[in-house]
């Protein structure tokens, strides 16, 4: 949801100062000035990026290169409109080609906050904390926007999560998540927890569609690609609390402790929406992929065979009913 900020502080406050001072007095300025501000604005930790009244990107910081992995060579001069970073929100629809924050920002001339996700230059979508201001003239008028964005917390947690299960050999090499020993010993420990205290859990079944297909076409390093790309678009899509793992080839597996029925259609969904949205660069081409996924909810008396199996029927549902869906066991 998008929402009106109260004026920005601190740092952030002087990023949006410097940004609404008139562009076009900037590249008039002395040259030693001009690299003065663009040395303080490459050396931020937030990405952030410039556009003049029709979305056209007139700067890119570094650390907006280093998060989305395009260049400022890349951007520049191109139109946030012709949807680079394609960014989507919590119910995938794209916000680019319609409920642009920068485009609200200078119409109403209000800052605004949202939590979205982008797409990297690799395909992969990456959740992230969104600002967006709009730059006004000397003489008052809007004359373009600034948009500051960073990595937000899930995706933080999840890099350190990688580094924990490297430590404990509980890594899977190829799409650096979870391997199925390590999925295995959290799911035991889940269902124990909920024999015990009564905490709901939730587990996806998640199949890439077609995958062979893939394989067969551009070669299994071309896969191998497509399943980082789909393991990093998960990571981001779940919770922090949530584990995800590779069961095995095309297949993972996500735990979600705490999660209920209520929720979980809304956060299965979200996972299959990102995924049908990111895409790969392979041989000159963007190739992308959908899955299939299969949901359930613990319930008295379970095991983990008859847990796993309600969700892998669940996602071979998905799969006989045409792919790319989500099939719930909801009680």
């Amino acid at each position: 949801m998008v929402g009106c900020l109260p004026s920005p502080g601190g740092a952030e406050r002087d990023v949006y100062e410097m940004a609404s001072r008139d562009q076009s007095s900037l590249v008039s300025d002395a040259a030693e000035s001009e690299d003065f501000y663009k040395r303080v604005l490459d050396n931020l930790y937030d990405a952030v990026y410039f556009t003049d009244l029709q979305r056209r990107i007139t700067y890119w910081n570094r650390a907006a290169e280093l998060l989305t992995g395009f260049s400022a060579q890349e951007t520049v001069g191109s139109c946030c409109a012709d949807n680079i970073l394609m960014h989507v929100n919590e119910a995938g629809t794209c916000l680019c080609t319609g409920q642009c924050p920068l485009s609200c920002s200078m119409r109403d001339r209000r800052p605004r906050q949202m939590e979205i996700y982008l797409r990297h230059k690799d395909g992969h979508r990456i959740p992230v904390s969104v600002r967006s201001c709009p730059l006004v003239g000397k003489d008052g008028v809007v004359i373009g926007a600034v948009e500051i964005f960073n990595d937000n917390s899930r995706h933080k947690a999840a890099q350190e999560q990688v580094k924990d299960l490297s430590k404990l050999a509980f890594l899977d090499p190829v799409t650096q998540v979870a391997n199925r020993r390590y999925s295995e010993q959290k799911f035991i420990q889940y269902l124990d927890q909920y024999e015990r205290y009564g905490t709901s859990f939730a587990v996806l079944m998640v199949d890439l569609d077609e995958f062979k297909q893939i394989n067969d076409t551009y070669g299994h390093s071309a896969g191998d690609a497509v399943l980082i790309a789909v393991a990093k678009t998960l990571s981001g899509c779940l919770r922090t609390s949530d584990l995800l793992g590779r069961w095995g080839g095309d297949e993972f597996i996500a735990l979600m402790p705490g999660m209920t029925g209520a929720h979980l259609p809304e956060k299965a969904e979200l996972c299959r929406a990102l995924v049908e949205r990111s895409d790969v660069p392979i041989q000159e081409t963007r190739v992308s992929t959908t899955v299939s996924i299969g949901a359930a909810v613990v319930e008295p008396g379970d095991t983990v065979e008859s847990l796993l199996k309600r969700a892998d029927t669940r996602m071979y549902e998905s799969k006989q009913a045409g792919r790319n869906r989500v099939s719930l066991s909801l009680r």
